[in-house]
């Protein structure tokens, strides 16, 4: 009955949540997720394809062996397992072995399964997206207990078990797992469009990156570098921008210099307007790269009130200087829940190396908490051929593409 499962699959059965709610739209996103897998995955992986309400990525094992104690061999197993937690898109996913749509072979499967653990209580859960199949999950459940039971002399506890064996009727297999690992959810990345992300060093902006690949952005960063800073301020860029590349398998990095004007507006702004200038210039540069690269946002760190330049009055000054939307996932987020998830992700550590912020260079012992963009733009007023240096600061840009 069905496909025949055939010898030497070992897969993982990935699960989604978000997109099995898009409707006439879901096919788009389940063959994104797939490449995303893919090609984050690259000689792991035999083959991806999709079944209803699940991915399924075939895994490169050695021949020969049963389908269960080839998954104990797979050396990569715990490289496999770190690459999809990050892997936006995917709500959970299991090691996992195939079997025909047959009783005596889900039966011989499972007990299989089952020999490699150690447990002393167990029960069956059973998911059937097959209603054709001839047994329901109730009667599966209990005649695959019943066998298990017998065979292992283990008890069935349906309360509080050890061990629980997950199987899933699919349209032409069986798939059979013990535990479930989670993933992060939200969208595959390339399913929403681009953004840029103004990536600043600190703990804030990587978070808020890693927040829009979540919903399926495809993220592109920017620095704004002053030279007199020391070379390993970009070196902790670099890492910054490796570690989120494992959430997007590749990315571009514009390091664009930003010395002149900042001297520019040192000596023509006074000191307590300058950090917000200084982050409206950023994003007039920021807005330009994003028309060169067709990208239809900005992402920034910002959290309201956290420092001074984010209080409303402050940012109402910096966002009236884009012309695109202004994403800040972090708006109304504390420090500890953004510390948080810079550690899940992997960034916490490299963002607390000590560097200096371009921003800080040369502002006012207490900076204007309250700006006011009538005053600010007149303070502009006074700065020399503006867009001459914008262009000339992305002219000089650096560009560093990564690949995961």
């Amino acid at each position: 009955m069905g496909q025949k499962a055939s010898k030497g699959d070992c897969c993982i059965v990935v699960h989604y949540s978000e997109i099995g709610t898009k409707g006439g739209n879901r096919v788009f996103f389940e063959k994104k997720l797939m490449e995303n897998i893919r090609n984050a995955l690259r000689e792991n992986a035999n083959r991806v394809y999709r079944r209803y309400g699940r991915i399924v990525c075939i895994l490169n094992c050695n021949q020969g062996s049963s389908n269960v104690k080839q998954i104990d061999k797979i050396k990569q197993a715990s490289e496999i397992k770190q690459i999809l937690e990050k892997l936006p898109g995917i709500s959970y996913f299991s090691f996992s072995v195939k079997a025909e749509l047959d009783l005596e072979k889900i039966k011989k499967k499972s007990l299989e399964f089952l020999e490699k653990e150690k447990f002393v209580s167990f029960k069956i859960e059973t998911k059937r997206s097959n209603k054709g199949f001839p047994l329901t999950s109730f009667e599966l459940n209990r005649e695959v207990g019943r066998c298990l039971e017998e065979k292992t002399k283990k008890r069935v506890d349906f309360k509080n078990p050890e061990f629980v064996l997950h199987i899933e009727i699919g349209e032409k297999e069986a798939f059979i797992y013990g535990g479930k690992c989670g993933g992060i959810g939200g969208l595959p990345v390339g399913t929403a469009g681009k953004v840029i992300s103004s990536l600043s060093g600190g703990i804030d902006s990587p978070v808020a990156s890693f927040l829009l690949m979540k919903r399926g952005c495809k993220v592109i960063f920017v620095h704004i570098h002053n030279q007199t800073q020391a070379r390993g301020v970009l070196t902790k860029i670099e890492e910054l921008v490796e570690q989120l590349t494992k959430m997007q398998l590749n990315s571009k990095l514009y390091v664009v210099p930003f010395e002149k004007i900042q001297k520019e507006i040192i000596m023509n702004v006074p000191s307590k307007l300058r950090m917000i200038v200084y982050r409206r210039f950023m994003m007039r540069i920021i807005n330009q790269l994003a028309w060169k690269e067709k990208a239809l946002g900005v992402v920034t760190g910002d959290s309201v009130g956290q420092v001074a330049s984010q209080t409303l009055e402050n940012l109402n000054c910096i966002y009236d200087a884009s012309r695109l939307p202004v994403l800040n996932p972090l708006i109304g987020t504390n420090k500890e829940e953004i510390v948080e998830l810079a550690k899940k992700i992997g960034t916490y550590e490299i963002s607390i190396q000590p560097y200096p912020d371009c921003c800080s260079f040369l502002i006012a012992k207490h900076p204007e908490t309250k700006g006011k963009l009538e005053e600010i733009k007149r303070a502009e007023e006074f700065i020399r051929n503006p867009e001459e240096l914008i262009k000339e600061s992305i002219k000089n840009a650096e560009v560093k593409k990564f690949k995961f």
